[in-house]
Order: structure tokens, then C-alpha cells, then sequence
């Protein structure tokens, strides 16, 4: 049975008397809305360590006042249900609030966090990195596992660790995505029936951009070329499609190793977010 826990306190206990009889402990930081790929996270994780630990917590600090905060996927029995179903969660934290009533105190990160998502949602990152640093706290867990569809908050929170000398692994598991493509997401559930039609081309174009990249095709013709197709295909607008260097996230104007595709589309109410390396994208064609 999955161990309910709601203050730091018992929590904090709770890892520790694991990690006292040598039982490696992992997180996997939700927040809630649980699919397919959060469930392969946990897998990833049960897969490493003796005891996992999920937490579920909808993070105010992230969204900025015109986004999804109230409309976000809320499905605490389902997201209970499903972890009772697969079996490998040996406890769950849901606090009920993270921040005190004089909370003052932000992360606000610089360097990968600057460029793609930092500069359409600025807010961003500083509620990622604050609430972040708060779980590993609350959640003294040896390991941490996020999925690389979030490849920049990735880069973030292993930025952060090192650079705050935190000691916790940080460990990358491939994005999950549904056969056609489309990368798993909570926010999925937003789209209509057409627009979930509509949605894998985000990655399909992410695929022809890479065999012509490959090819050795311009990096600025291929990516206005794919954005301009993307319209055309029923996408209201395009807030970035971009080739990065998977290290520093800086702009690339050629094609190097380690390059990845970075792209953040608007589908009727619905923001789409993908990324991939150039070499993976490549072989799934």
C-alpha cells in the first residue's frame, strides 16, 4: 500500500529511516495530471533505487496570472489509482502548501534559464527552481528523475544543483510520446478532437528539419520553413522553433554534434512545448 504523506516533517523522517538501512531513495517531483510518461519516470526510477517517492503538488509560483493555474489537470484518485496500479511508488507527498504566509524568498536562476521559455514566460523558472529547491528539502532523496520533454527545466535544475552544491543525482529520462509522435503531456487533455489531430506535426516537423539538417540544407531556411508550415497546418503561432547547443542552449547557425531542436507552438488555447536531439530525431523516421 502507498504511504500518504502531507508535512515535511514525516517526510523528512520517512527518507531518512531508509537511507539509514541503506535503501536508496528516489523523487519524482508531479504535478499531478499523471500519464504515461510520468509513470515511465517512476519506472526509471524503481528501476534504480529501492524506494520511490512521487510527489504532487500544483506549483502557484510558475504560472503567471493569464495562465492555466485554475484550469490545470487536478486528478488526485486517478493519479492515486494509477500509481496503486503499477505498483512501484512506496509513498506519495502531498502537501497542501509549500509556501509559509511570509514566504520572501525565490530561486531565480540565469544562464540555460535566459534563453527559449525564459524569455516567453520569465516568470518561469524562478517558480521552477524555488519549488525545486523546496521538495529536495522536504524530500532528502539520494536521486531525482525528470523527463527531458522539459529539456530546458532539466538544464535549469541540474544547473542549480551544481551550482548550489546540492547533494542529490539528477537523472534524464527520454521524453515519452504517444505512436504519432506527439509528446505526452497533462496539458494534452486541452486539446479538441481536432486539434489533437493537428498536434503531432509539431514533431513531424521537428523530424523533416532534422534529415535536412542532416543534409546539410541553411539552419535559418530550414527553420522558417518549418514554422511557415507549421501556420499552414492550423497552428495559431509559433513562439520558437530552434536549433541549440544541448549544453548551453545557445543558438546554433550550423549544425555541430550535440545539437537539438527546441520548439514552443500555440494550438488553439493550447501551448505545445517539444525538443529532441538532431541524431534521435533522425533514426525515429
Amino acid at each position: 500500500m502507498i504511504k500518504l504523506i502531507s508535512t515535511k516533517t514525516e517526510m523528512q523522517r520517512y527518507v531518512k529511516a531508509h537511507q539509514f538501512h541503506s535503501r536508496s531513495v528516489a523523487i519524482v517531483p508531479t504535478m499531478g495530471g499523471l500519464h504515461e510518461g510520468h509513470l515511465s519516470l517512476i519506472k526509471q526510477a524503481a528501476d534504480e533505487c529501492k524506494i520511490v517517492i512521487v510527489t504532487i503538488y500544483l506549483n502557484p509560483t510558475q504560472f503567471a496570472a493569464h495562465e492555466d493555474l485554475e484550469s490545470y489537470p487536478r486528478t488526485i484518485e486517478a493519479d492515486l489509482e494509477k500509481l496503486s496500479t503499477q505498483g512501484l511508488t512506496q509513498a506519495v507527498y502531498m502537501p497542501a502548501n509549500m509556501y509559509g504566509e511570509h514566504h520572501a524568498t525565490m530561486v531565480k536562476p540565469q544562464g540555460v534559464a535566459s534563453a527559449l521559455e525564459g524569455e516567453y514566460r520569465p516568470h518561469f523558472f524562478t517558480g521552477v527552481a524555488t519549488i525545486v529547491l523546496k521538495l529536495f528539502n522536504h524530500v532528502p532523496a539520494d536521486v531525482a528523475f525528470f523527463g527531458e520533454k522539459d529539456y530546458q527545466q532539466l538544464a535549469v535544475i541540474k544547473q542549480m544543483v551544481n551550482d548550489l552544491d546540492l547533494a542529490i543525482k539528477i537523472k534524464a529520462v527520454p521524453t515519452a510520446r504517444d505512436e504519432d509522435g506527439l509528446a505526452l503531456s497533462s496539458r494534452n487533455s486541452y486539446l479538441s478532437k481536432e486539434e489533437r489531430r493537428i498536434a503531432p506535426q509539431l514533431y513531424k516537423q521537428m523530424q523533416i528539419c532534422a534529415k535536412r539538417l542532416t543534409a546539410g540544407e541553411d539552419v535559418t531556411k530550414v527553420l522558417e520553413g518549418a514554422q511557415n508550415q507549421l501556420l499552414q497546418d492550423g497552428f495559431a503561432s509559433i513562439d520558437y522553433f530552434d536549433l541549440r547547443d544541448a549544453k548551453t542552449l545557445a543558438p546554433l547557425v550550423v549544425l555541430q554534434k550535440e545539437a537539438r531542436l527546441f520548439a514552443a507552438a500555440h494550438l488553439g488555447k493550447t501551448r505545445l512545448i517539444d525538443n529532441e536531439e538532431i541524431e534521435k530525431l533522425c533514426i525515429a523516421q
